[in-house]
């Protein structure tokens, strides 16, 4: 790629935050040829346009990765259920998950993770800090599916006495 080329896709993704919501539906609309899905939050739309503008530029997928996807994605055509390899995550990953309104980015580090300016030893208790609940980190951040299992003997099945 030349100077001229990444200096021009910096720009662009510098200019994107101060886009309003119409332009960055256009700007989606011109990469993805389709139309965004109407309650993507702006953060993740201006997420998805910057990473279309760095995949045009740089390139996309890996192709064993991308021919994982399409494994997935043809075996949930056909009802299958199909448990996605466990994703290995690498200093530098951004996490990023969307909570009552707001956009939150977690960045990977060698030694955990970076949430709000202050590390972190596990996904989980940056999930516990923003829902003020107990959840699974990898649950909540999206990087394992959640499965439903029985009640613990404490709980009671209804309210009614």
């Amino acid at each position: 790629m030349t100077g001229d080329r990444r200096d021009g896709m910096r720009e662009a993704l510098q200019h994107l935050p101060s886009l309003g919501r119409s332009e960055l539906r256009a700007e989606w609309r011109r990469l993805y040829g389709a139309e965004a899905p109407i309650r993507l939050g702006r953060a993740l739309l201006i997420a998805a346009v910057a990473y279309r503008l760095q995949q045009e530029a740089f390139g996309g997928l890996r192709p064993e990765l991308r021919r994982r996807l399409l494994k997935i994605a043809e075996a949930a055509r056909r009802g299958e259920e199909m448990m996605p390899a466990a994703p290995r995550l690498k200093p530098g990953t951004r996490l990023m998950r969307e909570w009552q309104g707001r956009t939150h980015a977690v960045v990977v580090t060698d030694s955990g993770f970076l949430w709000h300016q202050a590390h972190y030893r596990s996904l989980s208790q940056i999930a516990r800090e923003i829902t003020g609940t107990r959840w699974s980190g990898p649950v909540f951040f999206g990087l394992k599916p959640r499965t439903v299992g029985p009640r613990s003997r404490g709980e009671r099945a209804d309210a009614a006495v």
